[in-house]
């Protein structure tokens, strides 16, 4: 009876140890005030990453890390980079380790941006200067085994939401990008020429407010290229003046009168290259134009974002008329 009775004190002073040392683990950490950015290395031992938070700040003492995997064991601890902003509790950081809570950074890269608006926009995220990344875009060399043609990435920057972190580099971004497009490129099964191809959609996508408008839009310039006419597409002239670090919002006659090679209105044939990032519907819209003998098209007055298209330069002065007078 007395051996009953000391294994049952024994047992509830283990109940009282155990349940004394969860609490503590869910305390959060009155010393972590601030954001705090913690890196764990692969292939880091519990040892180390304890050692890593406890002088980040993110716990006060290693051993409650340690504690904390005494607990829990059969947790995979993932390597990467951790956020954590205000106190939170050893117990909390583990369990976000454990289940992998890495830090990401979400960049998002809508259809028709140019390198110089994702430049911006990567800039703008504390991710790396514009000028990193450009310097980066510049280098083409690998989409050149699809376009060898390609003067920079641009076309091949594929549109979407990308998950990124704060070490990122400007050369793993653009295989992060041109790897997105090479998957959705071979997923349209087409044998048409990639830097063509891809150069005609970014002209649609810069034009095409509207869905439905891509294939005409893409007709028309089929249809334009087949007779040599210039393609007098605006996009191209602001690309121009992008390139030659003179655009400031508005195309002016000189932009117009540019002797630079992406500018349509004075040479005939498609742009040496794409003058944007394409989404997949145009890159459809460019491999299966629509079916029309249309040569010329202008913003309807409407507001809806969708054009008039015409098969003569009269009927065309008349709805560029109509568009003038309804925008003023």
């Amino acid at each position: 009876m007395r051996l009953l009775k000391v294994l049952a004190a024994l047992l509830l002073l283990a109940a009282v140890a155990a349940g004394a040392c969860y609490y503590f683990l869910t305390q959060p950490f009155s010393g972590s005030k601030e954001e705090i950015f913690v890196e764990i290395p692969k292939g880091s031992s519990t040892r180390t990453i304890a050692d890593v938070l406890a002088s980040a700040g993110a716990i006060e003492h290693p051993w409650e890390f340690l504690l904390a995997r005494a607990l829990r064991p059969s947790a995979k601890l993932l390597a990467g980079e951790y956020r954590f902003a205000g106190p939170v509790s050893a117990l909390t950081v583990y369990e976000r380790i454990a289940r992998g809570d890495v830090y990401y950074r979400e960049l998002a890269i809508p259809e028709g941006l140019n390198m110089f608006d994702v430049a911006a926009s990567v800039e703008s995220m504390g991710l790396m200067s514009a000028g990193t990344f450009l310097a980066a875009v510049r280098d083409p060399s690998m989409i050149h085994d699809l376009d060898p043609q390609a003067p920079t990435l641009e076309g091949y920057l594929f549109p979407d939401t990308y998950r990124v972190t704060r070490h990122t580099t400007a050369a793993e971004l653009c295989q992060i990008l041109t790897h997105r497009f090479r998957k959705e490129w071979k997923s349209l099964h087409s044998t048409a020429d990639v830097h063509e191809t891809v150069t005609m959609a970014s002209l649609i996508e810069k034009e095409a407010a509207v869905a439905s408008d891509r294939p005409i839009i893409s007709s028309v310039f089929r249809n334009r290229l087949k007779l040599g006419m210039k393609l007098d597409c605006d996009p191209t002239t602001v690309y121009a003046a992008l390139l030659d670090g003179r655009y400031h919002g508005v195309i002016h006659q000189s932009d117009l009168a540019s002797g630079n090679r992406y500018n349509t209105y004075q040479h005939a044939g498609l742009p040496p290259g794409p003058i944007a990032n394409p989404g997949m519907a145009s890159l459809r819209a460019a491999l299966q134009p629509g079916d029309t003998d249309f040569l010329y098209f202008v913003a309807r007055p409407d507001g809806s974002g969708r054009h008039q298209f015409s098969k003569d330069i009269a009927s065309h002065r008349v709805a560029a008329d109509r568009y003038r007078r309804g925008a003023r």
